[in-house]
């Protein structure tokens, strides 16, 4: 059984360089801002809107490569950063369709301050810091990513859209991380649990991306189809907070991405499609 979400505002991206948004995170620093990215095919951009799809430029990531970004998230700075800066922005290169990849990357970058003006493409940021890292139990394609600033470390969660895969939620300590231009390892990711989540590509409900809240005592994981709420317990593990998830069925076509504005008011996000242009949805899911 699944309850409706309530759904508050609809708008359009207006640049026309996000066409396949599929991560979306909600500035702490600079009200109003919301930080996109494409899907792969794109190169290494940051892109700047808000809740009406207002184009606020572009940011380039010096040094990161763009293979396929799946997430973005806000979340405490891994200790290579550390003092110099507070809360970063973690972008997942961490898509895997086909599950064959040896390893993933996510990157880490102080949040910027967001181009003045859509015109605005030439910015960069600061050269990110970086974790490559693999599954213990082999290749995954992931799309969720959150770092929790209760323990300060990046949870990933698997798709669960191949047949017979299921849903996991693996976790990376915080000191696992290398500098921008230093040398690295290839880490290995601890499976935490397998989710409560019965994966059905064929109803849309694979993991598409997550999202912790900013006091980070809920977790929202959502699908295509549905928005599903945990509670994070000892070690990261997950615990359902609501009986039943908000279905989100028929809101989106390619909805990828979701973030907190408040306790109970999420950001989705969604690719654009033929002549439409990618949609931002803001709806509420109470636990």
């Amino acid at each position: 059984m699944f309850l409706p979400a309530f759904f508050l505002l609809q708008a359009t991206f207006h640049s026309p360089r996000v066409i396949e948004s599929s991560g979306v995170a909600v500035s702490h620093a600079y009200p109003g801002v919301l930080w996109t990215h494409n899907d792969s095919g794109d190169g290494p951009y940051l892109y700047a809107t808000d809740l009406r799809g207002t184009d606020r430029g572009a940011l380039l990531v010096p040094g990161a490569q763009a293979i396929d970004w799946e997430d973005i998230g806000l979340g405490p700075c891994p200790v290579s950063f550390l003092p110099k800066a507070g809360s970063c922005l973690y972008l997942a290169d961490t898509g895997d369709n086909l599950e064959f990849r040896p390893f993933v990357t996510v990157y880490a970058i102080p949040e910027p301050p967001p181009p003045e003006r859509a015109g605005d493409t030439l910015g960069t940021t600061r050269a990110p810091a970086l974790v490559r890292l693999r599954y213990p139990d082999g290749p995954h394609d992931v799309e969720a990513l959150y770092v929790s600033p209760r323990d300060t470390a990046l949870y990933l969660v698997s798709k669960g859209a191949l047949r017979g895969s299921a849903i996991r939620l693996y976790r990376v300590d915080r000191g696992a991380w290398s500098a921008p231009d230093t040398t690295f390892d290839v880490v290995v990711a601890t499976l935490v649990q397998t989710l409560d989540i019965r994966p059905s590509p064929e109803a849309g409900r694979v993991v598409t991306a997550g999202a912790i809240r900013q006091d980070g005592r809920l977790v929202a994981l959502r699908t295509y189809s549905e928005i599903y709420l945990f509670y994070p317990g000892v070690g990261g593990r997950l615990l359902p907070a609501r009986e039943h998830a908000c279905s989100i069925a028929g809101l989106e076509i390619g909805g990828e991405a979701i973030d907190f504005l408040d306790d109970s008011t999420f950001v989705l996000t969604s690719e654009a499609s033929g002549r439409r242009r990618g949609r931002i949805d803001t709806v509420t899911c109470s636990p």
